[in-house]
C-alpha cells in the first residue's frame, strides 16, 4: 500500500485498489483514494456494508455470474449503510464462450443508465483477458454510454507477472485513447445521446 501511495505522490494520480475482508477495510482506506470490490466479493454482504461506512468511494465490479438486479442490490447494501459514492464496473460474465476470458456484457452499460443514477465504467481488460479487443470494446463502452474505462497496461506484458495476455502497451493505450477521444467529441457533437430516457 505504501508503494501506491508514493506513486500517486509521485504522478498525482488517485489510487484505487481491491479490499476483500472486513479487517482489511481499514488499513487499505488508509491509503487508496478509492475502494474496489471484486467480482468475487460483490455479494459479500458483510464486506459491502462495512466499505458501505468506510467513508471512501467504492468501485464495485459484477459478479461472474450475476445479473443486473443482483449487481444493483449489492450496490444498495453499500448505499443503505451511508455511502453514496458507488461507482459500478462492467467486467464480463461467464458464459459457454471460451475464445474469450469473460463476455462482456455491453446491453449492462444501457440497462444501468435506465435503472440507476449510479455511473458504470467497463473493463475491456477482464472482459475479454486478449489485448487485440480491447481498443473494440473500448470503443463500444463509449458508444454505449459508458463513464469511464478501466485498462491494465504494462510496459511489457510478454513479461508480467499477471494478465500480461490482456494488457495494452503504453503505445497500444494512447491510440486506443486517441481513438476514444475522437469518438466521444463525435458523439456530442452530433448529439447522439446513446441512452433513452
Amino acid at each position: 500500500m505504501k508503494i501506491l501511495a508514493e506513486a500517486r505522490a509521485r504522478t498525482g494520480l488517485k489510487i484505487i485498489t481491491e479490499v476483500t475482508t472486513v479487517e482489511g477495510i481499514e488499513p487499505v482506506a488508509e491509503y487508496a483514494d478509492v475502494l474496489q470490490i471484486g467480482a468475487r466479493n460483490m455479494q459479500n454482504f458483510g464486506l459491502l456494508k462495512e466499505v458501505g461506512k468506510c467513508g471512501k468511494p467504492v468501485m464495485l465490479k459484477r459478479g461472474l455470474a450475476a445479473t443486473i438486479d443482483e449487481w444493483l442490490n449489492a450496490a444498495e447494501y453499500i448505499m443503505n449503510a451511508g455511502n453514496p459514492d458507488v461507482i459500478l464496473c462492467e467486467r464480463g460474465i461467464r458464459t459457454y464462450e471460451t475464445y474469450t476470458r469473460n463476455t462482456l456484457d455491453m446491453s449492462a452499460v444501457a440497462a444501468v443508465k435506465h435503472l440507476s443514477h449510479l455511473p458504470i465504467i467497463v473493463d475491456p481488460s477482464h472482459g475479454t483477458g486478449r489485448w487485440r479487443m480491447i481498443k473494440p470494446m473500448a470503443f463500444a463502452a463509449v458508444a454505449a454510454g459508458a463513464d469511464g474505462l478501466m485498462m491494465e497496461v504494462h510496459p511489457n506484458p510478454a513479461k508480467a507477472l499477471s494478465d500480461g495476455s490482456q494488457s495494452l502497451t503504453a503505445e497500444h493505450y494512447f491510440d486506443l485513447m486517441s481513438g476514444v477521444r475522437k469518438l466521444s467529441r463525435f458523439m456530442r457533437e452530433e448529439n447522439l445521446n446513446p441512452i433513452v430516457a
